[in-house]
């Protein structure tokens, strides 16, 4: 390529993502782009693994992972021009997975339909301006403890998934046996991201699972790839069993309010605090908190989230792991299409995907979830009506394996802890709204 088309190219690119006026340029953006995708690149191994729980073929899961993110942060990156990838939530998935099919039994194109549902929801939220007024609603504590919630949630799936945890008839649950290979692989996994992480390693996750996938192969506890054609293919995975398969009157018909309104706000409050982390982290916050471009953020995550149910995946959601790639320059859109096109290029390494066992990827789900915990310095402890609710809804989604009763105990004991010791006027009209639909399902639900 000659230095002049290339210095073409560069204008181009310039004018889109206004490089200059941010003060980078094409190859810190690239890089940054690279970063951001190896650190989470895991999604990968993971989501498949985990929506395979709900009957979705695991070559279907593959293709709309990728698709799905793929799109969504090249939108992200192109109308928002924010250096913010993509993909499928972590919580998002296991509460589609482990509990709208697992212990309610839905099937998964009804679950596509609530995520589809709740897309519309989001979209009109953002819309209308009243993502504002449900997020001021909701006060501070539940909200981290929202989040440490699901991810004491999945922890706990990946403490069960690796084996390290499993079933008792006297306590319900014990820790497994650590003879297994297949569990001390999981447990050196741990170790292997959780070390990596203190050292700042990029990519730590996808580094952990393969090392682990790689060791299984070796002792022999998983299939080892017998050909090229086992680890790369021009054969890509086709979604066809999933795409447009979303059951929107299944969803409808079942009154599924307590689902789609967890997929909602679980969507909500985790986008907009990846949004605020990361665009202040890429200077794209005034001092005043002013974010250039949020609505459309919020409005390509929204969008993307009815995206994601024609795919066949749940929920995609902004990834913190962006910040990875905004510590190593990336300060717009263009950071957002490299990862996007690396998304896409995956295609080309999806047989691998197949060959990661859950013992692999276990691991990376219980780091999140210790990642998540830190969240909990977000509840008030010094106010018994703010800690007790935040407890209840952090030990609450693990022990009942359901993200959604987390939700329900909390917001409904914040309310009458508030009314029974004079601070009513603490609560909002909302969360009365929310709390009165909770406590009518519990009742439906028994």
């Amino acid at each position: 390529m000659s230095s002049q088309s290339a210095g073409v190219q560069a204008s181009i690119l310039d004018r889109i993502f206004k490089l200059s006026q941010k003060h980078t340029s094409v190859r810190t953006e690239i890089v940054a782009g690279l970063t951001t995708f190896v650190a989470m690149a895991y999604i990968l191994f993971v989501n498949p693994n985990i929506l395979a729980n709900t009957g979705i073929p695991h070559e279907a899961a593959v293709a709309a992972t990728i698709w799905s993110a793929g799109l969504c942060t090249l939108a992200m990156g192109l109308f928002a021009n924010y250096p913010v990838a993509l993909a499928p939530g972590m919580g998002l998935n296991a509460f589609f997975a482990f509990y709208v099919c697992g212990t309610l039994g839905l099937p998964w194109q009804t679950a596509l339909g609530a995520v589809f549902v709740s897309g519309i929801v989001f979209f009109l939220l953002t819309v209308t301006k009243l993502r504002q007024l449900i997020i001021d609603s909701v006060p501070m504590s539940l909200k981290a403890a929202v989040v440490v919630g699901i991810g004491m949630f999945i922890a706990f799936v990946g403490l069960q998934t690796s084996g390290i945890i499993v079933a008792s008839d006297a306590t319900k649950i014990t820790l497994g046996s650590l003879t297994d290979t297949k569990v001390l692989l999981a447990c050196l996994g741990i170790v292997i991201i959780g070390v990596l992480l203190a050292l700042h390693v990029k990519g730590a996750m996808l580094i952990g699972i393969v090392a682990v996938g790689i060791l299984g192969m070796i002792l022999g506890v998983t299939p080892a790839p017998q050909k090229v054609t086992d680890v790369v293919s021009v054969d890509f995975p086709g979604m066809g069993e999933t795409f447009m398969q979303m059951d929107l009157g299944g969803a409808i018909h079942y009154g599924i309010i307590s689902i789609i309104f967890t997929f909602t706000v679980v969507e909500l409050f985790d986008n907009i605090g990846t949004l605020i982390g990361v665009t202040k982290a890429a200077g794209l916050m005034d001092k005043d908190g002013h974010i250039e471009n949020i609505d459309r953020a919020l409005l390509t995550d929204s969008l993307g989230t009815m995206v994601s149910a024609v795919m066949g995946t749940c929920t995609v959601t902004s990834y913190v792991e962006s910040t990875a790639g905004v510590n190593a320059g990336g300060k717009t859109g263009l950071t957002a299409v490299t990862v996007g096109v690396c998304f896409l290029l995956a295609f080309f390494f999806a047989p691998l995907f197949g060959l990661i066992p859950g013992f692999a990827t276990a691991p990376a789900l219980i780091i999140v979830g210790a990642m998540m915990m830190k969240n909990v310095l977000g509840v008030n402890f010094n106010d018994y009506t703010d800690s007790i609710p935040a407890f209840l809804t952090i030990i609450m989604m693990p022990m009942s394996y359901s993200i959604a009763n987390g939700f329900g105990f909390g917001f409904s004991s914040y309310c009458l802890l508030k009314v029974f010791t004079g601070k009513i006027r603490e609560v909002t009209p909302v969360m009365w709204i929310v709390t009165i639909i909770f406590m009518i399902s519990f009742v439906m639900h028994g």
